[in-house]
């Protein structure tokens, strides 16, 4: 029975093997503004940062194709060119929505239709708000771990905006990339250190607070900074008011006080700013250290054809937006809660089909597999074991998901495991990827099965 089960194991990992060498994902990268401002008259605010697709992963092999924006025509010519960005879209005076969708319609080859894809919704506002901002226009408020883009425009001109990228690892400013940034609220937990301990923190991001910024593709990091508000080219240094969309801010480094974030042609350099000789707690900055912050959202889409030849779109693009363990016994369900859910999606813990019911548009549910199909027995009772989750339509296409699946069984000593009724307990967590709890519970499990209780993580 060992050598089966042994077998069993090695067979599942070559299939494994096989299944990466012959799938490749296809990405999709969306990358937008929050916000957006409304033109009037015969102006055109366009938006800005403009919305950016970015097309990846090895699937696309040497496919080179077109992409509509909601009504902008752009395209790729190749694969080594797989990135565009719509610098023509701007919402008129006469379009009374207060938010909005942008619709990417993507076509391959000989105009081979890949599907639509939505944005995340977008606040149409009239001006940036100057006013000081409260919790109630949450919306216009940017929170710690939230993604940021920065910008400068010299003297209002659009031709001279120049974005905060980041360029094989090296930060520069681009006429036409841009980069999303984490930004993180924080202290320096040891300012004597050579290299301070940034500590995060929640809540909105204020000025006068210590700030880092961390470009959420890259993972490069700009050091701890302290976020200014500008005005008239001069950084208050004694306003502690929540930073808000569009706001005009100056980043000074936190262990040089005198020096900050700025840009000169294309390069990201430090500058030397004196203090106003009228006002202590004003500092004279230049055109190149004043920035406009604007929260962004990064959307994406990842789909693997598998060894089908799909013709049809990928869209509806099934998302997953939570997760719930229930039942207990022999049979553990996982509630699956989301939206473009179908009859035709059947739900996979990472090479293994699970037994799946439609139950809504927004529902699915399914039976959890028995942790053999990923392992052996012993192995299952003394190791976390996770697998991906991922959503496969009828005819091969394969949905992935940003959620995971983690097997864990109850860490006691031998002599403390608690027996009910000849079963072992074992714990039962679910967690979002952040890491916060969103479930606890206990199932029973038969003794000497090698079935342990299930967490999921995103």
């Amino acid at each position: 029975e060992a050598k089966e089960l042994e077998k069993r194991h090695e067979k599942l990992k070559s299939q494994r093997r096989d299944m990466r060498k012959a799938h490749a994902d296809q990405t999709v990268t969306i990358l937008h503004a929050k916000v957006a401002q409304k033109s009037y008259g015969n102006e055109k605010r366009f938006f800005c940062p403009p919305p950016c697709v970015y097309i990846s992963g090895h699937g696309w092999r040497s496919q080179s194709g077109c992409i509509s924006l909601s009504h902008t025509l752009l395209s790729f010519p190749s694969p080594q060119q797989m990135f565009a960005c719509a610098k023509s879209l701007f919402i008129s005076d006469q379009d009374k929505r207060k938010h909005f969708c942008l619709l990417l319609r993507l076509f391959v080859g000989n105009r081979q239709e890949v599907g639509s894809f939505q944005s995340r919704m977008i606040k149409v506002i009239s001006k940036p708000s100057q006013k000081r901002q409260s919790m109630k226009n949450a919306d216009l408020c940017i929170s710690s771990c939230s993604r940021v883009a920065l910008f400068n425009r010299l003297r209002s001109q659009t031709v001279s905006t120049r974005y905060l990228s980041v360029d094989r690892g090296a930060f520069i400013a681009s006429a036409r990339h841009w980069s999303a940034f984490t930004i993180t609220l924080g202290k320096l937990e040891d300012r004597r250190a050579s290299h301070g301990d940034f500590v995060l923190t929640e809540g909105f991001i204020c000025y006068g607070c210590v700030v880092q910024l961390v470009c959420t593709e890259s993972g490069v990091t700009l050091p701890p900074m302290v976020i200014r508000k500008v005005n008239k080219q001069h950084a208050i240094l004694d306003v502690d008011e929540p930073v808000s969309q569009l706001h005009k801010c100056a980043f000074q480094f936190r262990d040089d006080p005198q020096s900050f974030l700025c840009l000169s042609n294309d390069a990201i350099i430090q500058y030397q700013a004196p203090s106003s000789v009228r006002d202590p707690s004003r500092v004279v900055l230049n055109d190149g250290s004043c920035w406009t912050i604007i929260g962004v959202e990064v959307v994406e889409y990842t789909f693997n054809q598998g060894l089908a030849c799909i013709q049809t779109p990928v869209t509806p693009f099934p998302v997953i937006t939570g997760l719930e363990v229930n039942g207990g016994g022999h049979v553990a369900m996982l509630e699956i809660e989301g939206e473009n859910f179908s009859p035709h999606l059947k739900v996979w813990f990472g090479n293994s089909e699970a037994e799946t019911m439609f139950k809504s548009p927004k529902s699915l549910l399914c039976v959890v597999p028995d942790v053999s199909m990923f392992t052996d027995v012993w192995c299952s009772l003394r190791r976390i074991i996770t697998v991906p989750l991922s959503l496969l339509r009828l005819d091969g296409l394969i949905y992935r998901t940003h959620f995971s699946f983690t097997f864990t069984p109850e860490l006691q000593p031998p002599h403390s495991r608690a027996f009910l009724n000849g079963t072992l307990l074992f714990n039962c967590n679910c967690n979002n990827s952040r890491g916060s709890e969103v479930k606890t519970g206990t199932r029973d499990t038969p003794r000497g099965s090698e079935r342990t209780l299930p967490s999921v993580t995103r």
